[in-house]
């Protein structure tokens, strides 16, 4: 199975860069050159209630993020580059960073650090917190590989080919660069064994899973409909990928696909999205598994080997004329998580919040209630594997601070 992936991925390489290079060398690019610098600073104020007692540092104001951008062009290749830093999490991290060219006046392709065509794009949400997708790596992920994007008329299609995540940054003070480790921008699959510092998250008799995203192909098509007040876009996504345990030599496989939809009609916009997922992988030992870990800022967390996520978003625009306050998106966004496995409880998310854009400031202000949600509990990283039954709702009260620039 590790040779039949190495040939396929070995052959998609091969006939990308000859497609690539022909495309080269009989065009020329009339586009002018240029290299735009860009960037962000933002800052979280959050009062959380999670249970078990108050205490001072249930409210914090922290640092969320600092990062540079750029995007760049010259003789028609062009480059999108994102950094990012977070004090909060003591690291640091590539989010994105491709190199593009335009094949033709309606194809594209992408080489690097790319965003994968999953479900909505570009986001599947309107809040901070994105939509349930986002924690088990559905929603704004980021993968390294080969993304060609053509567009006819109304339809828009999407195939890519990701021989492993994003580099990761570092992850508890130390270096984690590479595959594994838990710093890194979007959710993905990591090692964890006992031995890493992130190994904390193991049970006394629990045997590791140094397991890896392997050579993943996604495929995303839509379909824009235009009428009256707006537009409606509709679609599905595949995705398909290997998971290679190292301990036992044993490549297992993850599957996705979604229906999705985004509709505007005025200042409404809908988002509405169904997604499912299912894992065969082992642990070190070869033994099949009913979670897997997956990690990105923080710890690693189990997350249910076979669920499906229902998430819905609405939104409302209104434009303001109040000096440097230009506009308040209203909305509310839904997530539930129905795990297949047995005696597996669900999972739920919801954010109710407004955000306001003054000048180059871009401020949401969430209400994000979760029940067995992996960020949103006292006890941080469970919920997604077998979760409580009866489980409260805790609720984070959160403002997002962030100047663009």
């Amino acid at each position: 199975m590790n040779h039949l992936y190495a040939r396929i991925a070995g052959l998609c390489a091969i006939l990308i860069a000859i497609t690539s290079f022909a495309t080269l060398t009989a065009q020329n690019s009339a586009e002018d050159d240029y290299v735009e610098f860009g960037g962000a600073l933002r800052y979280n104020f959050y009062h959380t209630d999670y249970g078990g007692g108050t205490s001072p540092n249930d409210t914090q104001f922290t640092m969320d993020t600092w990062r540079l951008n750029v995007v760049a062009q010259h003789s028609g290749v062009g480059l999108n580059f994102e950094y990012r830093f977070y004090p909060t999490f003591n690291t640091h991290f590539l989010k994105q960073g491709w190199i593009d060219y335009m094949l033709s006046d309606r194809t594209e392709l992408q080489v690097g650090v790319t965003q994968v065509p999953f479900g909505n794009l570009p986001y599947n949400s309107h809040n901070w917190w994105f939509q349930g997708a986002y924690y088990v790596g559905l929603e704004d992920d980021h993968d390294t590989g080969f993304k060609l994007i053509h567009t006819r008329e109304n339809w828009d299609l999407m195939v890519a080919y990701f021989i492993q995540p994003e580099p990761g940054g570092p992850a508890h003070g130390i270096g984690s660069y590479g595959i594994g480790g838990p710093g890194r921008y979007s959710y993905d699959i990591i090692p964890v064994t006992s031995s890493q510092p992130w190994g904390g998250v193991l049970g006394p008799n629990e045997t590791g899973q140094s397991n890896q995203e392997k050579n993943q192909f996604n495929l995303r098509s839509t379909y824009t409909l235009g009428h009256a007040g707006g537009e409606t876009n509709i679609g599905g996504s595949l995705q398909y990928g290997g998971i290679y345990n190292s301990a036992a030599d044993e490549t297992g496989n993850r599957t996705a696909w979604a229906l999705h939809t985004n509709v505007t009609y005025g200042n409404w916009n809908l988002l509405a999205q169904y997604s499912w997922l299912s894992h065969d992988v082992v642990d070190d030992l070869g033994n099949g598994v009913d979670y897997v870990y997956m990690a990105a800022y923080g710890d690693a967390y189990p997350v249910a080997t076979d669920l499906s996520i229902a998430s819905i978003g609405l939104a409302y625009s209104l434009d303001v004329n109040a000096g440097p306050l230009s506009n308040l998106q209203f909305y509310n966004n839904y997530s539930y998580f129905d795990k297949r496995e047995s005696g597996f409880e669900t999972s739920h998310q919801n954010v109710l919040g407004v955000l306001a854009t003054v000048g180059n400031i871009y401020a949401y202000f969430d209400i994000a209630s979760g029940v067995n949600h992996p960020w949103l509990n006292g006890s941080f990283g469970s919920g997604l594997d077998r979760g409580v039954s009866g489980a409260r709702m805790n609720t984070r009260f959160n403002i997002n601070i962030g100047y663009y620039f």
